[in-house]
């Protein structure tokens, strides 16, 4: 990889954090976004929907991870515009500073989500598969549309769309641990829903292959390709724990009651998401199994 600056936005972040460690083991400068700090170098005024780029630094690349987290509390109407505004917003102030920018980078990769689909229930989809027509895919739509001032100024842009991403330090595996290691795990609703995952690991590799190949851009959907429907999954994540995972956890109707459409989208909602893209640029993961992925990132 020959970028020396990148900014990263959203660095404090699951995947944020352990990409920054990465990144800087390597001997690359790595910029954080700050919200809070406006003397810091690279700094987001949400107020005035603007970022400041500290001129004195040429930014090789940028990865765009910033978003508010989906699955802390019920999506009241407040909440989903908070969803997609710390989304859009960010990214459309992003995309126009690094427009404007006297030195451009060479490439910007931004975050999506496979939602960008919808509830695809069965039906395996990738790529070149339309938008789905809920919250979630309007998110995504909007999402990816932002980086429009940055692609028309000629900078390579690429659409992370991020699966289910497996770390035990955070996500759904971390919020998953604690019952699993009691024996009390087990499947939500009925199980058939399909949930799309990646390694921790393989989302770091597939971020270094975007930012080293030119030749790389669009929509990238970063999943295993071996999708696991809830009920496999809460299977393997037992296996994997050495512990009985066969109860159900949650019943459908009180996922709804609990957490309302946050619950029906991220719970009950299924993603059989598979990549063509991947073959295209020479990407194979490395824990393409869901056990041994959880036995990976278990330890």
């Amino acid at each position: 990889m020959t970028a020396e600056n990148i900014l990263l936005t959203g660095a404090s972040g699951l995947i944020g954090g352990a990409l920054r460690r990465r990144l800087e083991s390597r001997g690359y400068r790595v910029h954080p976004l700050s919200r809070d700090d406006s003397g810091a170098p690279f700094h987001y005024s949400a107020d005035r929907g603007e970022i400041r780029l500290d001129p004195r630094i040429r930014l090789d690349a940028v990865v765009n991870l910033a978003g508010a987290n989906i699955s802390t509390r019920r999506w009241s109407s407040g909440y989903k515009r908070l969803i997609m505004d710390s989304r859009v917003e960010l990214t459309r102030a992003l995309a126009n500073a690094l427009a404007a920018a006297e030195h451009r980078p060479r490439v910007l990769l931004s975050a999506s989500a496979i939602g960008f689909y919808g509830d695809t229930g069965a039906e395996t989809v990738d790529e070149s598969s339309p938008r789905g027509g809920d919250f979630l895919a309007a998110v995504a739509a909007n999402w990816e549309a932002a980086c429009g001032p940055a692609v028309e100024a000629g900078i390579r842009a690429v659409n992370m769309r991020f699966g289910v991403v497996l770390s035990r330090n955070g996500g759904v595996l971390k919020a998953m641990l604690p019952p699993f290691k009691l024996g009390a795990g087990g499947k939500l609703g009925d199980g058939g829903q399909h949930m799309s995952w990646i390694a921790l690991a393989d989302v770091l590799d597939l971020i270094d292959l975007c930012l080293r190949d030119d030749n790389i851009s669009g929509p990238i959907n970063f999943v295993s390709g071996n999708s696991a429907t809830n009920a496999e999954f809460t299977r393997a994540l037992g296996k994997a724990l050495r512990r009985p995972a066969f109860s159900p956890f949650l019943r459908a109707w009180l996922i709804r009651l609990l957490f309302g459409e946050m619950g029906e989208a991220l719970l009950l909602g299924s993603n059989r998401v598979v990549s063509r893209q991947h073959g295209e640029i020479g990407f194979a993961p490395s824990h393409p199994n869901l056990v041994d992925a959880l036995k990976a990132e278990l330890g």
